[in-house]
């Protein structure tokens, strides 16, 4: 739960510990033990300006299944099932909001089980537990995959009824480029030559991922950046497609195919991330509060 909100723009602190139980101080064994009424939860502290805490919510149904009352995938019990813990009645109203609109969509056929709870003290957990995906990474890459999880998110969030509606929002080139890798052409594409001061968003999600400030001229005929808005929107992954293995770049948050990073940039780092611009959706400067995104002004100034 703590590794897809690391790195996040807006994110603050993830802590892993226990709650919404009665021992005082509990440990790992203890909340094992099924005695101590807490879960294992994970807190996290956020800038609302900056990562809305109803985007908080849309991550974190995507992780869980939501309609499991007995616990997680392969973790069993009581102290696994799934709950947000609210601070103020406005975390409450969005909370339930945004669970009434998943269970309408009918994205999962069980009722949602997941609880709305007040925000009860909270016990931060041992150090061992505190980012495990870092500090045991093997360790955690075998039980993510043997959990089953990815299997029922991707089975879930990935349907067929998804990628309709994708092929609807989207214009066949957008669709084929974030859904199937389809490179754009060089000198052929909308931002290839666009130095206007603004911001590049997700097409699909409007999450912004490059800044105007870290675009070049890489004489390629791509959208070419030196690096991302955060690190932590970006996800990096082996292709080795075309004869020779290469790093493919996805937004972290929609899946969205977005382009290659080369290291033929400028110095110091050499970083080129080339984007296909079908990928992104620009923002001019002058729009950015209109589409509440003015906490990026700074960026360009």
């Amino acid at each position: 739960m703590v590794k897809p909100f690391d790195e996040l723009p807006g994110i603050v602190s993830l802590v892993s510990g226990y709650t919404g139980g009665h021992t005082v101080n509990p440990t790992y064994e203890e909340v094992g033990t099924e005695t101590t009424g807490h879960v294992e939860a994970v807190q996290i502290t956020f800038e609302p300006a900056v990562f809305p805490y109803e985007r908080l919510l849309d991550i974190y149904w995507q992780l869980i299944d939501p309609t499991d009352k007995g616990g997680q995938f392969m973790d069993r019990g009581y102290s696994y099932r799934t709950a947000i813990f609210v601070h103020n009645d406005e975390q409450r109203k969005k909370a339930e909001a945004s669970r009434t609109a998943l269970q309408a969509s009918k994205r999962f056929k069980d009722p949602i089980v997941t609880e709305i709870l007040p925000a009860a003290p909270f016990y931060t957990a041992e150090a061992m537990h505190q980012n495990y995906y870092k500090t045991h990474p093997l360790d955690y890459k075998l039980y993510l995959k043997g959990s089953g999880r990815d299997e029922f998110l991707e089975q879930h969030w990935n349907s067929r009824e998804d990628q309709k509606r994708l092929k609807s929002q989207l214009t066949r080139l957008q669709y084929e480029v974030t859904q199937h890798k389809v490179i754009e052409p060089p000198y052929e594409n909308e931002y290839w030559n666009e130095f206007r001061d603004g911001v590049y968003v997700d097409v699909i999600s409007g999450d912004p991922l490059f800044s105007s400030a870290d675009k070049f001229d890489s004489a390629t005929g791509w959208a070419s950046f030196t690096g991302p808005i955060a690190e932590g929107l970006i996800r990096r992954e082996a292709d080795y497609s075309g004869g020779e293995v290469r790093t493919a770049l996805r937004s972290r948050l929609s899946g969205a195919y977005l382009g290659h990073l080369f290291f033929d940039g400028p110095e110091p780092a050499k970083q080129h991330y080339r984007v296909n611009s079908a990928a992104l959706r620009f923002i001019p400067k002058e729009e950015l509060e209109a589409n509440g995104l003015e906490r990026y002004l700074e960026l360009l100034s």
